[in-house]
């Protein structure tokens, strides 16, 4: 009976441990805010996304600007003023002045993290029957099956998200990390990320309330 349950404690692990990996998802760490921002909230920003790849930079700032609207936050994606290419600080203070924009939202990729975990190995019993020719009746037996310890490594996407507004000749007012464990692609992860930002800046009422 105690080998039986042995092997029934190891199977239930292996589920929970793969159930775990299977729902993995995107989180904020390292999340900043500056305590002396005060209302009232950002509503017309600036969005851009710091990408070589012209239509990821698209895709990501049309993401946030949508997400934004949904504030009552006038965005605008940066590619819609500069198409070639992702503005440089001349440029982006340039525009902010000529068309007041009171904030930006800027989205970058860094480099893929890898996290090597290691998992101890373990052993679980298999229980069977068989014939005795001897005794002419079946019998249960069991059987200790060792799994091996073993390195499971996994990779990590990682985007720094920074908020400035522009009033006060410009301050960082809000600033975080996602990531994301192996993510099968970016459009999984992008309306996750962005939902987490824009609840992050609700809560510190950097943009009003989902209206």
């Amino acid at each position: 009976m105690k080998k039986y349950r042995s092997f029934v404690i190891g199977g239930v692990l292996c589920c929970f441990f793969a159930l775990m990996a299977g729902c993995a998802s995107s989180e904020l760490v390292d999340v900043w805010n500056d305590p002396s921002f005060q209302p009232p909230s950002l509503n017309k920003m600036l969005v851009i996304s710091v990408s070589k790849n012209s239509v990821q930079r698209r895709i990501w700032e049309d993401a946030y600007s949508v997400e934004l609207a949904k504030h009552n936050v006038a965005a605008t994606p940066s590619y819609h003023l500069f198409p070639d290419a992702v503005p440089d600080t001349n440029q982006v203070m340039q525009i902010v002045q000529s068309n007041s924009f009171d904030g930006i939202l800027i989205s970058r990729r860094l480099p893929p993290e890898t996290n090597a975990q290691y998992t101890q190995g373990y052993v679980t019993t298999e229980q069977g029957m068989r014939y005795d020719r001897r005794r002419e009746r079946f019998v249960t037996y069991y059987r200790d099956i060792e799994h091996a310890a073993y390195v499971d490594s996994q990779k990590i996407d990682i985007r720094t998200i920074d908020v400035w507004a522009t009033r006060n000749e410009g301050q960082m007012i809000w600033s975080a990390t996602s990531m994301t464990p192996e993510p099968n692609s970016v459009q999984e992860v992008r309306p996750e990320i962005v939902k987490l930002v824009m609840s992050e800046l609700t809560k510190q009422r950097i943009i009003a309330s989902e209206r």
